[in-house]
């Protein structure tokens, strides 16, 4: 009997975890630090505020971990697009360029979330190593995406070019998702890549699939 319930267990004390993790962000993107006290993370996630160090260390572990989450879940939204898209390279890597630059990933909460993560960022080495894995994290998928490219397979070359590439997705992303209305309707994806288009010197689609993938919670 005892064997049968872990595994349900787990589960639960998971979900919770993420519960934790989602209130911190929602707390965070709609009043900022001094909104996301211990005590209004754990009632929005229906659990008591003791509860919380059963699932994290404190509240600057789960401030990383709120980080870790919010761009993990980015490249992933960004990388479900390309699912469906076999056989070439070129859709493939467009397809990734522009749901990053499109909702649900660029989002002006998210950008908010993101820019407040940065003094964590500038303040704790740990907080410092999250954005620096979560960036190589996203960086090395654009780079794979890249050496697929006909004639890109040499990964220094490609690496170079995924920098390149990523720095103006990061910039179109933060002036995208900051000033919505300062652009028309696909206005930022096109540029984006017409940009990469232009750096990598290939012709990439600029006319992608609409549909956005599910946001992941």
């Amino acid at each position: 009997m005892v064997e049968d319930r872990r595994p349900y267990r787990r589960e639960s004390q998971e979900q919770r975890r993420e519960a934790l993790i989602n209130s911190a962000l929602h707390l965070l993107a709609q009043g900022g630090p001094q909104a996301a006290t211990v005590r209004a993370i754990a009632e929005r996630a229906n659990i008591s505020p003791g509860l919380i160090r059963h699932y994290f260390d404190s509240k600057d572990d789960l401030t990383r971990a709120a980080y870790a989450a919010l761009m993990d879940r980015m490249t992933v939204e960004s990388l479900a697009a390309t699912e469906g898209i076999s056989d070439d390279p070129a859709a493939q890597l467009a397809a990734f360029v522009a749901v990053s630059l499109r909702p649900p990933v660029m989002d002006g909460d998210r950008v908010r979330l993101w820019a407040g993560f940065l003094h964590h960022v500038r303040r704790d080495p740990r907080m410092h190593d999250v954005h620096k894995a979560t960036y190589l994290g996203y960086r090395d998928r654009l780079q794979a995406l890249i050496q697929a490219l006909p004639g890109r397979s040499d990964p220094a070359k490609a690496r170079a070019l995924a920098i390149a590439c990523n720095a103006v997705i990061d910039g179109l992303w933060l002036e995208g998702g900051t000033l919505p209305d300062s652009f028309a309707a696909g206005e930022i994806e096109q540029i984006g890549l017409t940009a990469i288009s232009a750096i990598l010197d290939i012709p990439l689609p600029t006319h992608t699939p609409t549909s956005n993938p599910p946001e992941v919670s």
